[in-house]
């Protein structure tokens, strides 16, 4: 296939600037930009699913920049339902600085930041030399203003199309940019800097969206919702994401395979027919886990993944060293204990069984084990001396359903 054929089979092509783009970007040669703004201090799975195309468009023979707004993070772009808080300068610059070494660390490509040609021009000079070109009717047509007409929408907000379209105009004198890459919810954005380029230099310039990651309901994976999974260990550990992946939607995961790996067309519908035939075995769901996980961190994080897992759920969490454990637990509740207590308090306290006597009756029938060892002592007292790395209990009722306690 053309780049661009694997990137209509692979879903990656909503909107696009002009026809004449498919033979250009089946030609190579061109120079891109893709960018975010630094809101948060880490990229996010669905920045992850976008930032790929780089090095899609990389290995097709184009040349990519990437751009995290310093600038622009200062504004933030309109939400279709609400104005978004405004975060300090000196939370934009430690967000930038975090977001520049995670995209270099991961993709390789050169980052730049928007606020090193836009912080020096003034009011005036802005309202002369970008404002004139832009139509009050023309910004009131596109798709995230019109939505926010009703509920209200601040000058700072409107602005913003404003100078996203002076980055694509900076990067496309200074750097030879012609082509903007984004999310689709970026379609107005882009077509103004097309519009602003070709108005002052009276040149032609392209862009193209792509469909968002999006769960079955049509919600994103962001921050906005609390649905984050951050390209950040600290924030999500390997074993969180491949826990993701593993229980991702049936429905959702051969797109996902589609939008997040570097598969092959066979190799996608292969997977494909098995997740069809057997699903059960969610070999779909593995597989996309182990590309994600290897791609972003390595192949060693994604085998602590999986040894996590399968010793959570099969095999004996004493094998499981303290930062692994760690791992296995950072989304459980914890319930801290100020005294020693008997496994069946323990039980009760956090909410495994109604009553005493429930728990001693699980007790009895084996159903309750206590840091990977099942128990038939219902006054087993829960101390320094039963501890795991002389703090940690680790209470397992059945198969899956885990609860823990720290001194």
């Amino acid at each position: 296939m053309t780049i661009y054929e694997e990137l209509e089979w692979r879903g990656l092509i909503k909107d696009v600037s002009s026809p004449e783009l498919k033979e250009k970007l089946n030609k190579g040669g061109m120079t891109f930009y893709i960018g975010t703004d630094p809101t948060g201090d880490s990229l996010h799975i669905g920045h992850f699913s976008s930032f790929l195309i780089s090095k899609r468009l990389k290995d097709a023979g184009h040349h990519p920049i990437l751009l995290v707004g310093g600038a622009t993070g200062m504004i933030g772009d309109p939400k279709p339902d609400a104005e978004r808080p405004m975060i300090t300068k000196e939370e934009v610059d430690h967000n930038f600085n975090c977001l520049k070494k995670q995209a270099e660390d991961i993709f390789g490509f050169e980052v730049v930041n928007n606020n090193d040609w836009i912080k020096d021009i003034n009011v005036i000079e802005f309202l002369r030399d970008y404002g004139k070109y832009f139509n009050i009717n023309y910004m009131l047509g596109k798709d995230i203003v019109k939505r926010r007409l009703d509920e209200g929408i601040t000058y700072a907000e409107f602005s913003y199309m404003i100078l996203q379209a002076l980055d694509f105009y900076h990067l496309h004198l200074t750097r030879g940019v012609d082509l903007e890459v984004a999310g689709q919810d970026q379609w107005g954005n882009i077509t103004a800097g097309i519009e602003l380029i070709r108005k002052r230099c009276n040149e032609e310039a392209y862009g193209f969206t792509m469909p968002l990651l999006t769960k079955t309901d049509g919600s994103k994976f962001g921050k906005s919702n609390g649905q984050a999974i951050w390209l950040s260990e600290e924030k999500t550990s390997s074993y969180e994401m491949y826990q993701f992946f593993l229980n991702c939607e049936d429905e959702k995961v051969i797109d996902y395979l589609k939008f997040l790996t570097f598969l092959s067309k066979e190799e996608i519908e292969k997977l494909e027919l098995s997740h069809k035939e057997n699903p059960h075995l969610r070999e779909a769901h593995r597989t996309l886990a182990k590309e994600v996980i290897t791609f972003l961190r390595g192949e060693e994080s994604y085998n602590t993944a999986v040894r996590i897992s399968e010793t959570f759920f099969n095999g004996d969490i004493r094998d499981l060293s303290q930062a692994e454990l760690e791992q296995g637990i950072a989304d459980l509740q914890r319930y801290k204990l100020e005294e020693d207590v008997t496994l069946t308090d323990a039980l009760v306290l956090v909410k495994a069984c109604q009553s005493k006597r429930e728990a001693r009756e699980l007790i009895s029938k084996n159903a309750i084990t206590l840091n990977g060892v099942k128990q038939d002592d219902p006054n087993l007292v829960l101390n320094g001396d039963t501890a795991l790395f002389n703090n940690l209990f680790i209470l397992r009722k059945g198969k899956k359903n885990y609860f823990v306690l720290e001194r």
